[in-house]
């Protein structure tokens, strides 16, 4: 274990080895039901998913907004936005409308 860990263990909790697993950390639990888990996972969103009686598992996770969520669902629009971010990273991009053509064309509209 390096140095930086070791120091953080002191303030925050201690290592048991075990049978089972490489190593388990002891933590408390505070008064309001909330527990630390250390600078690894500051500023992460997480997943806390019971498992059996008295355990959690821990994941890290990227949550996607439900108005987004569509995309993801729909794989031909998927593949359609990851092809056009790929094509502009590689600067193709096609022709713009030439707007003196545009220009004529708005000038033979009759307007409304």
């Amino acid at each position: 274990m390096c140095d930086r860990a070791q120091s953080h263990l002191h303030k925050v909790g201690k290592w048991v080895d075990s049978t089972d697993m490489k190593s388990v950390l002891t933590k408390q639990v505070d008064s309001k039901g909330r527990l630390t888990l250390g600078e690894a996972f500051a500023n992460e969103t997480v997943l806390v998913e019971p498992h059996g009686e008295g355990e959690v598992i821990i994941r890290r996770a990227r949550v996607i907004p439900a108005r987004e969520a569509w995309l993801y669902d729909n794989k031909a629009a998927l593949g359609s936005v990851r092809r056009g971010l790929k094509q502009a990273t590689e600067h193709h991009f096609v022709v713009g409308p030439d707007p003196a053509v545009a220009a004529e064309l708005a000038g033979h509209l009759q307007d409304e």
